[in-house]
């Protein structure tokens, strides 16, 4: 699968709050980049070839429930709640079911901002969290679609009722929506997206949701100075993104891309990534934007197109039936695995319950800082066994010390093995006695999902 680069100040950003979001983290950029998109769309708009159109970034997350799309959007909110000031507060709207009423909800805002300092503002950001429910409703409205692709295209919209007629010229409404992959399937079918209704919409299959140790940590401040003073900047005056030089190059062979897979692919899968050249456009404009530049670098269009190539490969994947991709598990640092298997067993674990499951040396775990080595010994003729603890359990390391006060002397180091055995996921009892360790052959390294606790 393509891996996206996370640009800018809006990737590092998602970079800084990822560790403590239980979701994926395309999830959170993609959402940011459609709230930036609605933000600017009013002011910014991207040419090529002369021809100026809005920078406007429609998408969807497709996922199973509780795989992170509602997290995603939280995460995404945090981002971006400071440097778009009220914005999100009051543009953001839902539960548009239909071509009337898209065109109704964009003309009673251009209504009451004709008048204003800041001048018409016809800004919205659709998001709909159960998309499911509104793609049931919109298929008995033939006009619905038929709105979608004037306002993605930012062309003017109209109502004609029996009292007065709603005009709203150059929308800058975008839709952001969740949806499992069997909805999408069901409800966004060929021939939908082959009138081009839902191939302007950006699909992402989220992966699996990583699970916190702790779920008090709240999410950290993000420094959206950078953000702030590029809002700013987009919304000052109407702006035209253009490319530069140097990414003409690039242009091209993203164009040639596009127009290969689209005649390589079957017809179903193809419409829906007709869009691309057009899709890598509008992200490498918002992030040129971002930076308070006008010219779309070589860097920006190439970032751009990772993350729209990640979209037509899951748009692919949808259309095939499949689901989301599994994440790659992190890597476990060795602590974090000598902690997990201490407290399994109450905070107080003895080496054999340790060092086999954690791929380590007994030299190795002592070196840690917050552990706490003793060594205890039943009786007088007892073989002594060696006892780890954590350093911050302040009252269960001054009774292992107290109890381990008689003949300091530490076992042989040897090497763990990782061992995977249904008993590694029941603490054992206390009182049980040591067992005299024994040589396993080592088992191959597979995605066991319990594999931080080994």
């Amino acid at each position: 699968m393509s891996t996206p680069v996370f640009y800018g100040p809006i990737g590092q950003a998602v970079r800084k709050i990822t560790p403590y979001v239980e979701a994926d983290a395309l999830g959170i950029y993609v959402a940011v980049l459609s709230m930036w998109s609605a933000a600017i769309g009013g002011t910014v708009k991207v040419s090529s070839r002369g021809n100026a159109r809005p920078v406007l970034l429609w998408s969807a997350l497709v996922a199973g429930t509780g795989r992170g799309k509602g997290t995603a959007l939280r995460g995404a909110q945090h981002v971006v709640s400071g440097p778009l000031g009220r914005f999100l507060a009051t543009h953001t709207t839902s539960g548009i079911t239909s071509g009337a009423s898209l065109v109704h909800h964009l003309w009673e805002q251009q209504e009451a901002t004709t008048e204003t300092e800041q001048g018409r503002d016809v800004r919205a950001l659709v998001v709909e969290e159960e998309w499911s429910e509104v793609l049931r409703r919109v298929k008995r409205d033939a006009s619905f679609t038929t709105k979608l692709r004037a306002a993605w295209d930012g062309a003017t919209l109209r109502n004609t009722t029996k009292e007065a007629a709603e005009e709203v010229r150059d929308p800058a409404m975008v839709l952001h929506a969740h949806v499992t992959p069997s909805d999408w399937t069901r409800y966004v079918g060929e021939s939908e997206a082959a009138g081009g209704s839902y191939n302007r919409i950006l699909p992402f299959l989220l992966g699996s949701v990583p699970m916190l140790d702790d779920d008090r940590l709240s999410l950290p401040q993000v420094d959206g100075s950078e953000l702030s003073d590029a809002y700013g900047w987009a919304t000052a005056r109407p702006r035209v993104i253009t490319l530069s030089e140097d990414a003409r190059p690039l242009w091209r062979i993203v164009r040639r891309y596009a127009r290969i897979l689209g005649e390589t692919l079957p017809e179903g899968q193809a419409v829906f990534i007709e869009r691309t050249a057009e899709q890598t456009l509008r992200v490498a404009a918002c992030l040129a934007v971002s930076e308070c530049s006008e010219i779309i670098t070589e860097e920006m269009l190439s970032a751009a197109f990772t993350l729209v190539r990640r979209s037509v490969q899951d748009a692919v994947r949808i259309t095939k039936g499949a689901d989301a991709p599994r994440g790659k598990r992190q890597p476990v640092s060795l602590a974090e695995k000598v902690r997990a298997r201490i407290e399994m067993h109450g905070g107080r674990a003895t080496s054999s319950q340790v060092l086999p499951y954690v791929g380590a040396s007994a030299s190795e775990v002592k070196a840690l800082s917050e552990v706490v080595v003793t060594v205890e010994r039943s009786g007088k003729t007892g073989r002594p066994s060696t006892v780890f603890t954590l350093r911050d359990d302040d009252s269960r390391h001054a009774q292992v010390t107290k109890t381990a006060a008689a003949g300091q002397r530490t076992e042989t180091d040897r090497n763990g093995l990782n061992v995977v055995r249904m008993d590694a996921y029941r603490p054992a009892p206390q009182q049980a006695p040591e067992p005299t360790p024994v040589e396993r052959p080592e088992p191959a390294r597979g995605s066991n999902p319990f594999h931080a606790l080994l």
